[in-house]
């Protein structure tokens, strides 16, 4: 009598080198984490910014020729042109659609840019998309969970959630995440968990996120 073998649950790639972001192409793998430092010029910028205490929730979809093309981010933060390092900032968001578009041989990218001051999706959860980048440039990064942590049957309960913050993993500001949802083909039911965290009081967080749309 043959057992049935069950597939091994997914694992998550975290390393400092830009390479580990080509690990999230195995099927086993729905989180590749780059740990990078940003560049002091793009986190002061950053950091400058959300001191303005300004709202910001800016949104466009990026039509690319080639997945190499340069994207149009006209029009991208551009009231704080002012601010020193606002160039550098837009290159490494092109830099980002770039090294995104290559991988995924995209030539659709939805773009998101966002000032929080809140968890804008405080509960554990999957996203039903087929592959999300997520950075914050500043303040806290989003949360994950390895496999197993919390059951997935049990999404929306809050007591089913971990109360350990030794379980929880936590992205840090210039972290570059790639992370699988539902729509991965093949990856049904192994999207990341994560959730937005809340920021510390009187905090907020700039946070970037690319969708592959076509």
């Amino acid at each position: 009598m043959y057992a049935l073998k069950l597939p091994a649950p997914p694992r998550q790639a975290l390393a400092e080198d830009i390479q580990v972001l080509g690990e999230v192409l195995h099927d086993d793998v729905n989180l590749a984490v780059w740990q990078r430092r940003l560049p002091a010029q793009i986190a002061d910028f950053a950091e400058a910014l959300l001191i303005q205490g300004e709202p910001l929730a800016q949104s466009m979809t990026l039509e690319l020729a080639q997945a190499d093309s340069e994207p149009n981010l006209a029009g991208l933060v551009a009231q704080y042109a002012d601010l020193p390092g606002q160039a550098a900032f837009l290159a490494d968001v092109a830099w980002l659609v770039r090294a995104y578009a290559c991988l995924l041989d995209a030539r659709r990218i939805g773009l998101r840019l966002r000032a929080l001051d809140k968890a804008m999706c405080p509960r554990f959860h999957v996203d039903h998309v087929p592959l999300r980048l997520i950075t914050s440039y500043a303040g806290v990064g989003s949360d994950w969970l390895e496999e197993g942590v919390m059951p997935r049957s049990k999404f929306g309960q809050p007591g089913a959630e971990p109360q350990d913050e030794a379980l929880i993993q936590r992205l840090e500001a210039g972290h570059v995440a790639l992370a699988k949802g539902e729509k991965w083909h093949g990856n049904e039911g192994r999207g990341l968990i994560h959730r937005s965290p809340q920021p510390p009081a009187g905090q907020r967080r700039l946070l970037l996120t690319l969708d592959w749309l076509a």
